[in-house]
């Protein structure tokens, strides 16, 4: 499956989708929608080295890499957080290393999102962006060994 839209496009897509949703309850069943619709990891994933650091709740995050974009897939044992994990993936997933370093990540503050979490929760979200980013970097410098 390749993607044909950029990071950017797919993000405007989340904003527009966010906007059309009423009001902050009504956006968190929403997301947590979006999160029901994630497909769950192969039972091996599960593991201590496949856990996102950082968050409070339990996130898993494994990528493989296919012609040139990484391929990102993820689970969280809570509501609200598989759908940031499903919006993440969203954004990110089948697109290059440089793409994904490059990206422009404002869709998380424009849908409002960052101001209607908990402070944990943005701190795993953080975690959640920094993991991905950190794979970017990895599989860049794979590619230039």
């Amino acid at each position: 499956m390749t993607n044909e839209k950029s990071i950017q496009e797919i993000q405007e897509e989340i904003v527009e989708e966010f906007d059309m949703v009423g009001e902050w309850p009504e956006k968190y069943e929403y997301l947590m929608n979006i999160g029901k619709h994630l497909k769950p990891l192969p039972e091996t994933f599960y593991t201590e080295e496949n856990k996102v650091k950082g968050c409070q709740s339990n996130v898993w995050m494994v990528t493989r890499f296919e012609g040139g974009k990484i391929i990102f897939e993820g689970d969280s044992d809570a509501l609200i957080v598989k759908g940031l994990v499903a919006l993440l993936l969203r954004v990110f997933s089948n697109h290059s290393p440089e793409e994904i370093l490059e990206a422009k990540m404002d869709f998380l503050e424009r849908i409002g999102l960052q101001a209607h979490l908990s402070p944990t929760r943005n701190n795993g979200l953080l975690a959640m962006i920094k993991q991905i980013k950190f794979y970017a970097l990895a599989y860049k410098a794979k590619m230039t060994a």
